[in-house]
Formats: C-alpha cells, sequence, structure tokens
C-alpha cells in the first residue's frame, strides 16, 4: 500500500544487494538507519537503470538522501504473527557522504551544490504582518 512521497536521509547499514524479476528487470535493496539513536530502520528498493547505479556507488556505511513512495508491508515471522515493516520505492537515491575511512569522500565543493536557497528569493515571498488574517 502506497502511503505518501517522503524524502529522508539515513546510514546504510548493509550493502545494497541486486536482485532480478522473472522479466530480468533489475532491483537493487538496501537498509538504512534513520534514527541512530533507536536505530529505526527502513528498507530502500530501486528499479532498472537506478538499481545498477545503486548497486555500484552505494556502500554500508554511506549517508543517503532518498526521494520515494513510502509503502508498508506485512510478513508472517517464525512464531506466525504479522509484521508490519516500512519500505521506500525509491526514484532518487543520493549520496551525501561517504562511509568513514572510505578512500573518496565527497569533496566540499560537491556539498554544497546538492541544495542551494536563493535567500533574496525566499524574502521577497514573506508575508506581511499585515496580510496575516488573524
Amino acid at each position: 500500500m502506497t502511503l505518501a512521497k517522503i524524502f529522508i536521509t539515513g546510514k546504510v547499514v548493509k550493502n545494497p544487494e541486486k536482485r532480478f524479476t522473472q522479466n530480468d528487470l533489475p532491483i537493487t535493496s538496501f537498509t538504512i538507519d534513520v534514527n541512530p539513536q533507536d536505530e529505526s530502520l527502513v528498507r530502500v528498493f530501486t528499479m532498472g537503470n537506478s538499481a545498477e547505479t545503486v548497486e555500484q556507488t552505494v556502500k554500508e556505511g554511506d549517508n543517503v538522501l532518498v526521494e520515494g513512495r513510502l509503502q508498508t508491508n506485512t510478513f508472517k515471522t517464525s512464531n506466525g504473527r504479522d509484521k508490519k515493516i516500512f519500505e521506500i520505492n525509491a526514484s532518487t537515491v543520493e549520496k551525501i557522504s561517504a562511509a568513514s575511512g572510505a578512500s573518496t569522500p565527497i569533496a566540499p565543493a560537491q556539498k554544497e551544490n546538492l541544495v542551494q536557497f536563493a535567500t533574496e528569493e525566499i524574502s521577497q515571498d514573506l508575508i506581511d504582518e499585515d496580510e496575516i488574517p488573524f
């Protein structure tokens, strides 16, 4: 069941694993920890060309930004109880930083270009206090 569109960041806790459907469509899945204090794990999967790219570039320990559709899935545990898990059908996976000790960290110039806000544009769009209806 699709719940909503989601943007989320987390640390990859397991190297991506690539598999193929019966129609030879590649699917890559991996797990991210979105809250290290509570160990909140979310499974992420990508399909097609994205699956190939993710499998080749994302590794355990990397911090990633994931955009996609949030879904829930239910499966039976070994004791017969239903367990609900959260999954993201990712449309975009972007590496924010490489794993600690990796030989190719992302350069600072690349980090700055991930998201840019023009402060002048934002300030022009703000509502004056006179326009607030309450």
